[in-house]
C-alpha cells in the first residue's frame, strides 16, 4: 500500500490505481517504529470498502501485538464488509524495536513461534461453527463462538510466512499460503538476508512445507506459494524502473543475480523469470514491490498466464 505521507483523498486514488492496473491484492505490513504510520486494520478496511474486487492482505500481522479473538474479530468483520475479500497473514514478529518501543516482551524464538503456533489454533477455530474452548499456554478461552461467519468458507485464506524451518513447517501444516522469507531477525543484516534467498535454500525451504503438510495429512498441492521481490529493476520503454528494500540495497550484484528473490530485466524477461520460478518453486502469489511503474506492466503480461 502507498504511505499515509500523501492526502488521503490521493491515498484512495492510488488504491483505486492498484485495482484498475490489474493487481490481485494489496498489501500492508504491522510496525510501530521506523516512520510507519498505517495501522494495518484501518487501511485494509479503507482499502476495501474504496474498491469492488481488489483484495486486501495484512503482510503479515505481528501476533504479539493483538490477542487472536481481537484480530478474528476484527477479520471476520471485515471479510463480510468486503464481500468475502480478505487474506490474513500472520507472523511471530521479528523486529526488537517495535516490541522494545511498545513496552512489549521480546521472547526468546522458541516462544514466539509456540504462541504463533496456539493463536493460528485459536483465529481458525473461531472461524468454525461450533463455539470454541481453547486451554494452551499462552491463550486460553472459554465457549466463544466467532461470529460474524465469515463470507470465505471455511475461513479467510490464512497466510503464515516465515524464514525458519520451524515457522514454514507451521506454515506448512496450517495456512493456505506459505510465505517464502529470509530468516528475519534482528541479528540478520541485509546482505545475509538476501543471500539466504538462494536457488538451493529456496528448494529447501519449500521442501520444509511441502514435507510437514505430508506429515499432517494434508495435500502439498493444495498449499501456495508467497514470494517477495527484494530488488525489482524492470527496463520499460527506455526507462529502468526499481523497487528495491533495505534487504538488497546492500548486496553485491553477484548475490542478487543468483536469488530468485530478484527481478531484473526487460518486461520480457522478468514475466519469464516469474514463470520459471512458478515452475521450479511452485511459487505462485507475487509480491512485486511499491513501484507501481515498475510493476504494472509485468502485471499487465501476466494476465491470464
Amino acid at each position: 500500500m502507498p504511505g499515509l505521507n500523501r492526502p488521503a483523498s490521493r491515498w484512495r486514488d492510488e488504491i483505486r490505481r492498484i485495482e484498475d492496473l490489474g493487481f490481485s491484492s494489496v498489501s500492508v505490513s504491522d510496525h510501530f517504529t521506523g516512520g510507519w504510520a498505517m495501522d494495518p486494520l484501518v487501511a485494509m478496511t479503507v482499502a476495501a470498502e474504496v474498491t469492488s474486487h481488489l483484495r486486501v492482505l495484512g503482510m503479515v500481522f505481528c501476533n504479539d501485538f493483538r490477542h487472536p479473538v481481537l484480530l478474528h474479530k476484527s477479520m471476520a468483520n471485515l471479510d463480510v464488509f468486503s464481500g468475502g475479500r480478505v487474506e490474513i497473514g500472520l507472523g511471530a514478529g521479528w523486529m526488537r524495536d517495535d516490541h522494545d518501543a511498545a513496552g512489549l516482551p521480546f521472547d526468546p524464538p522458541g516462544v514466539r513461534v509456540d504462541r504463533l503456533a496456539e493463536a493460528i489454533e485459536v483465529i481458525t477455530g473461531l472461524f468454525g461453527a461450533e463455539p470454541v474452548d481453547f486451554a494452551g499456554k499462552h491463550y486460553r478461552i472459554t465457549d466463544l463462538d466467532g461470529l460474524p461467519k465469515p463470507v470465505q468458507r471455511p475461513h479467510p485464506p490464512l497466510l503464515v510466512g516465515g524464514g525458519s524451518r520451524r515457522v514454514l513447517e507451521l506454515a506448512g501444516r496450517t495456512a493456505d499460503i506459505v510465505g517464502i522469507n529470509p530468516r528475519l531477525a534482528p541479528d540478520v543484516d541485509p546482505l545475509s538476508a538476501v543471500a539466504e534467498m538462494s536457488p538451493e535454500r529456496m528448494d529447501r525451504k519449500v521442501g520444509w512445507a511441502r514435507s510437514a503438510a505430508r506429515e499432517a495429512g494434508r495435500d502439498p498441492a493444495g498449499l501456495e506459494f508467497q514470494l517477495r521481490m527484494f530488488d525489482v529493476r524492470v527496463t520499460h520503454r527506455g526507462e529502468e524502473h526499481r523497487s528495491t528494500s533495505s534487504h538488497a540495497a546492500l548486496a553485491s550484484p553477484e548475490v542478487l543475480a543468483a536469488s530468485p528473490a530478484v527481478l531484473h530485466g526487460s518486461v520480457d524477461e522478468c514475466v519469464d523469470r516469474l514463470l520459471a520460478i512458478r515452475e521450479r518453486y511452485g511459487i505462485n502469489y507475487l509480491h512485486l514491490g511499491g513501484n507501481l511503474d515498475a510493476a504494472a506492466p509485468i502485471v499487465a503480461r501476466l494476465a491470464g498466464r
